[in-house]
């Protein structure tokens, strides 16, 4: 007796599907066909425990850099400060009691050497007004541009006399090369094809004027304080490129 038609299309859908297990291969491969062998099991996990171990003493580092004075923070503050400064450093100016009520803008210029050994001064150039510049307009400034000069002054200021520059603690050399690597790097190694040979910068701030319903007698005059001329050489620009 002949097969009917529904009979023999069972069969054919029988087949098809017996085809298409046998070229799904094993049912336990992974469905990106790929398996990641033990050593580099062993190397993912081992740099996912490095970052987390350092992500984890960074944060601490920084928690008892703003915690209150303790016996940890006491002991290991060298450490501490080698982390969170000057990148890092956490304050509190933008609150009360003591808010920031000042612009504060850092100009710069730089001594070179010219064929025969004399020397040229040039002008001053406003590095801050460089990142200002750089800030106006873009709707998603860098941190650099935003906040690298300005903590760097507040980094030189805290650690440093302000009657005649001399630094307060140990800190104050690192701030001193911090503030002239940072101008450096924007200046490069020569000005007009002449070696600089010192660079030396020049503060100016500005109290910010009260509103004029509030009463308050006009802010002072603006102050202006020079710092004395620093030596450039080679050691300034290692790692600048």
């Amino acid at each position: 007796m002949p097969e009917s038609a529904g009979s023999a299309g069972s069969t054919d859908r029988a087949d098809c599907a017996d085809r298409a297990v046998e070229d799904a291969g094993p049912a336990d491969a992974p469905s990106g066909g790929r398996r990641w062998s033990a050593p580099a099991l062993t190397v993912l996990g081992a740099a996912g425990v490095l970052l987390v171990a350092a992500t984890g003493l960074f944060l601490a580092a920084v928690f008892l850099h703003v915690a209150p004075p303790n016996s940890v923070s006491r002991q290991y503050r060298e450490q501490v400060d080698g982390v969170v400064y000057p990148e890092f450093e956490q304050n509190w100016k933008l609150f009360a009691p003591n808010p920031l009520q000042q612009n504060v803008s850092l100009d710069a210029r730089v001594r070179t050497v010219v064929d025969g050994g004399a020397t040229r001064t040039h002008d001053w150039f406003g590095l801050t007004a460089r990142d200002i510049a750089a800030i106006r307009g873009n709707p998603a400034p860098s941190h650099a541009d935003q906040n690298l000069l300005r903590r760097a002054w507040d980094f030189y200021e805290g650690s440093h006399n302000a009657q005649d520059d001399s630094p307060t603690n140990p800190r104050g050399k690192l701030a001193e090369q911090y503030l002239k690597r940072i101008a450096l790097q924007r200046t490069g190694r020569s000005v007009e094809g002449e070696r600089i040979l010192e660079i030396e910068f020049r503060v100016t701030a500005v109290t910010v004027p009260p509103p004029g319903w509030s009463g308050e007698a006009a802010p002072p005059a603006p102050k202006v304080r020079e710092l004395p001329w620093w030596p450039v050489n080679d050691e300034d620009y290692r790692g600048l490129g």
